[in-house]
């Protein structure tokens, strides 16, 4: 593996920087968080037909540009730090499981419209428990009596951008097991509802299906192992996430302890402010090694991937946690306000820690992959 990022790589970076703060200033973030559908739709076909990143990592035979989890994670680093209000995380998440699938017919039909702009996916695990594992998923699937197909019935909860998304991947169980189905998003029986939640620059919906015809994604009951693969591969995608909003709660702190003067002195100089900076700074690298590492598991289809992927997302969501409280901190009574941005990069934090499994979930599990 290769542990630095190439001079083509951080010119990527560098131009999606400048496409976010240019698209993703903080009061079109607040703009976004008070519609319903939480997005700009011309912004989104920006990122697809100007930039390419819906399709940065799908590969070309699916009309992709066929690059690797590294520069995902980088294009993902950025948009945490911007806090993108776009359905980018969720299509991307949608695509790792169709990818995942083993499905080359679904492949063909379905990862061209996410890598051109032009579809909006998401992936529909969890229900009223909330938990991202397999043995929870409850809700059932039917074969059709003729015509072949399938119709779903129950519902999913916290779907992300499940609202909008045009094209729902839904694990269901059949009668050979867990498996995995396609369902358009004006299908006959599907009913959507905006869930009110604490961090709205990331939309989140219940579905409710009721004979809803579906298309079967691979075989039935062979869907564990694909969507095993795309929660590690989701888990090391929202840990450069975080880590781009660490960085941002960081710069943030450091910024306000230079021109803030209390007692005639920047508050940079007390020893209080230094050590909360020092200490910030040591958890934002840590992750950043941690996410970065885990990017290249995953870029590499490395054996290590379910490891690393647990690894970062444990400490990834510890550290953003941390940056983001010690913002607030930093920056005092300012830093409660409604007006201070402070308060987005706190909820966004704290959702994010509990998306996919919360730290103490993911340490568990890695206890368990390593056989501990």
């Amino acid at each position: 593996m290769n542990f630095a990022f190439s001079e083509e790589q951080e010119e990527l970076r560098k131009s999606v920087r400048r496409f976010l703060d240019q698209k993703s200033p903080e009061t079109e973030v607040r703009r976004l968080m008070e519609t319903d559908e939480g997005y700009d739709p011309d912004v989104w076909s920006q990122m697809g037909q100007q930039l390419g990143l819906q399709g940065l990592a799908i590969p070309e035979e699916y009309g992709g540009s066929g690059y690797s989890y590294v520069e995902l994670i980088i294009v993902l680093e950025e948009m945490g730090r911007a806090l993108l209000a776009a359905p980018y995380f969720s299509t991307i998440l949608a695509a790792n499981a169709l990818l995942a699938s083993g499905d080359d017919q679904a492949k063909k039909d379905l990862l061209p419209g996410i890598a051109a702009g032009e579809t909006i996916a998401t992936l529909a695990l969890t229900e009223d428990s909330g938990k991202w594992e397999l043995d929870a998923v409850g809700l059932t699937a039917t074969a059709a009596q003729s015509g072949g197909g399938y119709t779903l019935d129950g519902h999913k909860m916290f779907v992300l951008d499940g609202h909008i998304a045009n094209l729902i991947l839904v694990a269901a169980k059949t009668g050979e097991g867990l498996s995995l189905f396609a369902v358009e998003g004006d299908a006959s029986g599907l009913t959507r509802k905006n869930l009110s939640t604490m961090d709205q620059t990331r939309k989140q919906a219940r579905l409710e299906f009721s004979g809803t015809p579906a298309r079967l994604i691979g075989t039935a009951g062979g869907a564990a192992e694909g969507l095993t693969k795309t929660l590690d591969l989701a888990a090391v995608a929202l840990a450069a996430e975080q880590v781009g909003g660490a960085q941002k709660c960081l710069d943030m702190s450091v910024e306000y302890a230079k021109v803030r003067v209390q007692f005639g002195r920047p508050i940079g100089s007390f020893q209080a402010i230094k050590h909360k900076c020092a200490d910030m700074l040591l958890e934002v690298e840590s992750a950043k090694s941690a996410a970065y590492y885990a990017g290249w598991a995953a870029a590499d289809d490395n054996d290590e991937l379910p490891v690393v992927a647990s690894l970062a997302k444990a400490y990834c969501s510890d550290a953003y946690f941390h940056a983001a409280a010690e913002n607030i901190q930093i920056h005092g009574g300012i830093g409660f306000t409604w007006e201070h941005p402070a308060h987005l990069y706190f909820k966004r934090a704290k959702s994010s820690e509990l998306l996919f499994g919360d730290p103490t979930y993911h340490r568990e599990l890695l206890a368990q992959r390593i056989g501990l």
